[in-house]
């Protein structure tokens, strides 16, 4: 099944001395200070020195805004909330490829009233299914409200049975309406316009945009040549049918679902938003059609601050590439040269979620892999907007995570102190893992890391009340879905029902929350660059589509102030070049902001109030 049988033992059938020596191995190269015990919650690591911060005398010691003591739970709020949804992946006993790699989920604000609202994917029977077939569709809950989410799939347009995949929210025809892009396998992916009016329709085929039917994973929408509307890259894994299934095993001959190495891969696509709804296929003038594919994750981020968006990929058993916008229509993959292609022994690992954050407050942003069970997560850091650094031990995001099979992830501050946290959705392949792997579970829990600066990261879900319990997760996302200034979580687990997680306690610190509007950029914004100064500190956030895995994360900026009053300054440079400077905003304000036109502010994120105006500096 693999042409190198040390690959096998990493991606299906580490035996417990081959686990014991990967573990002692991978801690080495990872550069962990002292190794742990499998299992261990939380290994002693040699936490670095956190970085003296120029802003002496400010309140800010070692770059760490003054907050109050981190004491919040997660609160699972599935059934209160009215969430009724059960993921169907297709799976009848043939362990076809597709069915253990979803389902992605989303927040968006489908109606423009202010409030989140969940988009769940879902998948379908195959072909070969004649009799016993229950339809199963992509479902949509409206955000009510006071923690109530109510089913509005039935007449959205929504209500159609897809294989889906991935999915990306985005404003392609800049109505002021957030669109939908699913990528799918088996059949189209498909694009689905906003009405307006709580309807969806799907236009995939007038725009063009169908992914020729590839099994498509990974979408993102990306404003790549400046032109104010939103371009659409669509990520694809590998070449596979039904018809062209392969038998594979890992214990007693028993089917099992096979590594991607057995198929080959499929390669991007950049569709150029033309206007008029119509989108053109660039990707073979872009750069992006060349091997290997086995894409699963999109990270859009601009690494080196020249002001155009790059892409980096997540790629399953192949080198993880950085697509370095070349500002003339064009990208040059420079994955290997900055460093974030392979692990630091060399081989390539199975990516599969990925986000890109600044997490040491330096303006620039850094990146985040999940992997496969035995590889360990990959902390990529840019230190300079040349090169990264894997981080990975120094940080003990490898260690604590070496038995986790990793899929959606993201950064974001849970606890509202300044510092980018991050947090991982698990779960396994096997259901049956644990008979010839000891110490791995099929259902895993979610793995959550406190930023306590300096690049250490301390694994504190087993104290966070309902993400302690195990799933079989893959995608996820975040958004406030309470209006609360604190950000809840959202994991989709395959085959059984996703859990909406409540944020209680992240508030106890202050709050910033920031909408833009594009005008001369595109509408949703993607690509503006946001620089909120408290106390001396500056904080960076990139307005984005993509990250996670299969997901999309909420659009509104969410900027932690630990216990400061006020932003001493907001900054928003926009992708046309743009820059709009806003001074003394209170904490806990929602602050839409309008491109070149001033912005308004809601105390408490309450619209009912009138807003206060700010105006450009």
């Amino acid at each position: 099944m693999e042409p190198n049988f040390s690959r096998v033992q990493r991606r299906a059938l580490p035996a417990i001395a081959g686990c014991a020596l990967a573990i002692l191995w991978s801690l080495c190269l990872t550069g962990c200070s002292s190794p742990a015990k499998p299992g261990d919650p939380s290994p002693s690591v040699s936490a670095p020195t956190p970085p003296a911060n120029p802003a002496s005398g400010s309140g800010v010691r070692d770059g760490l805004l003054p907050a109050a003591p981190e004491k919040v739970t997660f609160t699972d709020i599935t059934e209160q909330a009215g969430i009724r949804f059960v993921h169907f992946s297709g799976a009848r006993g043939k362990k076809y490829m597709p069915e253990c790699e979803t389902p992605g989920c989303a927040f968006f604000d489908y109606n423009n009233d202010g409030k989140p609202d969940i988009l769940l994917l879902n998948g379908a029977d195959w072909p070969e299914v004649k009799t016993g077939r229950k339809q199963s569709f992509t479902t949509l809950y409206r955000n009510d409200g006071n923690g109530k989410f109510t089913d509005v799939t039935k007449g959205s347009g929504l209500d159609v049975e897809m294989h889906t995949m991935g999915v990306a929210v985005g404003d392609y025809n800049n109505d002021g309406w957030d669109d939908l892009y699913i990528s799918c396998v088996l059949g189209p992916s498909r694009l689905f316009r906003n009405e307006g009016n709580g309807k969806f329709k799907d236009v995939t085929k007038e725009a063009g945009v169908d992914n020729e039917s590839k099994w498509g994973s990974a979408v993102a929408w990306v404003d790549y040549d400046k032109d104010g509307d939103l371009d659409l890259i669509v990520g694809n894994y590998c070449k596979w049918t039904p018809e062209t299934d392969v038998f594979c095993s890992v214990y007693k001959g028993e089917k099992s679902y096979c590594t991607p190495n057995v198929y080959d891969g499929e390669s991007l696509r950049l569709y150029r938003n033309e206007g008029s709804g119509k989108f053109r296929d660039v990707s073979q003038q872009a750069g992006f059609v060349y091997p290997p594919g086995k894409t699963w994750g999109f990270a859009v981020l601009d690494f080196d601050n020249d002001g155009w968006e790059d892409i980096a990929v997540a790629n399953d058993m192949e080198p993880n590439c950085l697509f370095h916008n070349q500002r003339n229509g064009t990208f040059k993959d420079i994955g290997m040269i900055v460093g974030i292609a392979l692990a630091e022994n060399g081989v390539a690992k199975a990516g599969m979620g990925i986000d890109a954050a600044d997490i040491d407050n330096s303006g620039r942003e850094s990146i985040l892999i999940s992997n496969f069970s035995g590889e360990g997560l990959s902390l990529f850091h840019n230190a300079d907007g040349k090169l990264f650094y894997e981080k990975s031990g120094q940080s003990a995001v490898a260690s604590t995570s070496l038995l986790k099979m990793g899929w959606g992830l993201f950064f974001f501050d849970y606890d509202l102190d300044g510092r980018k946290d991050a947090l991982v959705a698990n779960g396994h392949l096997y259901h049956n893992v644990q008979e010839f792997q000891p110490g791995v579970r099929y259902a895993e829990r979610p793995l959550l890391y406190h930023n306590r600066g300096g690049l250490n990261f301390v694994e504190v879900a087993e104290e966070k009340g309902a993400l302690a319990q195990r799933q079989v997760a893959r995608g996820c996302s975040y958004a406030d879905i309470d209006g609360d200034g604190d950000l809840d979580v959202l994991i989709a687990n395959m085959d059984s029902p996703p859990r909406l997680l409540r944020n209680d306690g992240g508030n106890a610190n202050k709050w910033l929350r920031i909408q833009v509007i594009g005008k001369k950029s595109n509408r949703n914004g993607y690509g503006a660059k946001i620089e909120v100064t408290a106390a001396g500190l500056t904080q960076m956030y990139r307005i984005r589509s993509g990250s996670s895995f299969l997901s999309a994360l909420e659009q509104t900026a969410t900027i932690g102030l630990g216990k400061e009053t006020q932003a001493q300054q907001v900054k928003i440079t926009w992708p046309s070049g743009q820059v709009d400077l806003y001074e003394a905003i209170p904490a806990e304000t929602l602050l839409i902001a309008t491109e070149g036109e001033g912005a308004v502010g809601y105390p408490k994120q309450d619209r009912k109030t009138a807003p206060v105006k700010y105006s450009r500096k």
